[in-house]
């Protein structure tokens, strides 16, 4: 008996589903390490491209990342108010980021770090690289380690 209650803990405690962050704020690094398209500055800082370009995530590429993720739908879980979640890079298309499934993750638009955040620090990181103040290799790693340190670091303390 205290055999399978060992086997059962051990199997649980493996779960991805008990590494991921109840709140959604941050990314499960396992099932969401990142991923870089390009590490051109050059080609993410000429105006004439844009995101749209690149972005290429299907509906039934961001129902997998939701079921990764243990959830049923963008209202589910963390995910469940009004706005709900959306399906979001963790390094973002402007800062090289790629569509591959182990960068995105179902990212809330509530709470005390959301995806409103994010998408301040995404703009303000893009603005940096390309006007030379900032590597982007520098501001990938950034993002793709801890976006919320990130944002304190390169946005300051989010407003009262």
């Amino acid at each position: 008996m205290s055999r399978t209650i060992l086997a059962l803990a051990a199997l649980l405690s493996a779960s991805p589903a008990w590494a991921i962050d109840p709140t959604g704020t941050r990314p499960d690094p396992v099932l969401t390490p990142g991923a870089v398209r390009t590490a051109d500055t050059a080609e993410i800082c000429d105006k004439a491209k844009h995101t749209a370009d690149v972005r290429n995530v299907s509906g039934a590429e961001k129902q997998a990342v939701y079921r990764r993720y243990g959830l049923t739908s963008n209202r589910a879980d963390w995910c469940n108010s009004e706005e709900g979640c959306e399906v979001d890079h963790l390094v973002s298309l402007e800062l090289g980021g790629s569509n591959d499934i182990t960068n995105l993750w179902p990212e809330p638009f509530v709470g005390e770090w959301n995806a409103h955040d994010k998408d301040a620090l995404e703009n303000r990181l893009h603005k940096l690289v390309c006007a030379g103040r900032l590597d982007l290799t520098a501001a990938q790693t950034a993002i793709r380690t801890d976006w919320v340190a990130a944002y304190k670091q390169y946005v300051g303390p989010k407003p009262e």
